[in-house]
């Protein structure tokens, strides 16, 4: 049984005190009470990341973010019974209430029907030259450069493999020999390795042409770069729930403009802003994909992912944004690998 009190929230809870519910749990959900504590609704990692987007913050209250018509079951209902409503209405978790709609339980679909592993494959784009952190890459390619006590790469794979994503296939081009003699067949670090090599350089979507056999269901994309602590099976599950075509991860990136900003109109000032700070959401090289995409991939021709997005976009596809607010880092330039190694082990909790 799961101890509810521990995911408890009220419609005047904030933003922040959910993130720590959910991100705490091992359910990924909040259950919203009222004072005599009959449910009044749920929030998922994906209710809060549509908010994010639409410029809530974390200070504000989750009241206009909660689910208000959550799928419940009544604590008289069977096992079987309660399987075949999460499976209708294609969702893991029920709150379990009495006939007064009083909160005693939540169910987990995975726990009931006892399944880990998830077949969903991740791809991860390891061929990059990584030019910008020369001399560190002469001789290794930088998806194998150690931050902590272990190559990029091999976080990556064990993140991934942390929420039951053991099917990897890794895209290999620059010193590719390196990360195949260390990997194999991933049989040491408790998942299924194979790769595909690029012998001309094809792009972060081009690559997936070289694919042999296509996934049947969504699959990741991830450049081998970055060091993140995201929730992968939050971000399959807020791309499949939307039955997208493909789910780009963002980042909010603030840029200063060091100058005092003039407003006019024809040659009249009507306002100026002194050294705004402006917003935009950056690509996080993160992906979700759906299998209809490859329609879409030329065959052996470099292709890469924004362009990918952009023709999903003019065909008027479901194209969806999962904006990140854990820890994420792009290890491009010098600096950001020293950023990296000062926090590694505060971020993943290794010794």
């Amino acid at each position: 049984m799961q101890n509810i009190e521990n995911i408890k929230l009220t419609a005047n809870s904030t933003i922040k005190e959910a993130l720590q519910i959910i991100n705490q749990g091992a359910i990924q959900i909040a259950l919203v009470v009222d004072e005599n504590d009959r449910l009044i609704g749920t929030l998922t990692d994906g209710d809060i990341r549509r908010g994010l987007l639409k410029n809530y913050t974390l200070d504000d209250t989750i009241n206009d973010l909660y689910f208000k018509n959550p799928i419940t079951s009544l604590n008289t209902e069977t096992k079987d019974k309660i399987i075949q409503k999460a499976i209708k209405n294609q969702i893991y978790q029920i709150p379990i209430v009495d006939e007064k709609n009083v909160l005693v339980d939540i169910v987990n679909l995975a726990t009931l029907l006892k399944t880990t592993n998830k077949r969903n494959r991740v791809i991860l784009m390891a061929g990059g030259l990584g030019t910008r952190l020369r001399p560190l890459t002469e001789d290794t390619p930088k998806p194998m450069l150690k931050v902590g006590n272990k190559p990029i790469l091999e976080t990556i794979i064990k993140n991934f493999a942390s929420h039951g994503f053991i099917n990897i296939t890794i895209s290999l081009n620059y010193k590719g020999d390196i990360i195949k003699d260390y990997f194999k067949d991933g049989s040491d670090f408790g998942v299924n390795i194979d790769y595909i090599e690029e012998n001309n350089r094809l792009g972060t979507a081009g690559a997936l042409s070289l694919l042999k056999d296509k996934p049947n269901e969504p699959f990741f994309v991830m450049n081998g770069d970055l060091l993140t602590d995201v929730n992968f099976s939050n971000l399959l599950d807020f791309h499949s729930f939307a039955n997208a075509n493909a789910t780009m991860c963002v980042r909010e990136y603030e840029y200063q403009i060091p100058y005092g900003v003039v407003q006019t109109e024809d040659d009249n000032i009507i306002a100026i802003e002194e050294k705004p700070i402006k917003k935009f959401f950056v690509n996080a090289g993160i992906y979700v994909l759906s299998p209809n995409i490859f329609e879409l991939i030329p065959k052996n021709e470099f292709f890469d992912m924004p362009t990918l997005f952009n023709i999903l976009v003019e065909k008027e596809r479901k194209v969806l944004s999962f904006p990140i607010h854990e820890y994420w880092l792009d290890i491009g330039r010098m600096s950001d690998f020293e950023q990296a190694q000062s926090e590694y082990f505060r971020v993943f909790n290794e010794k």
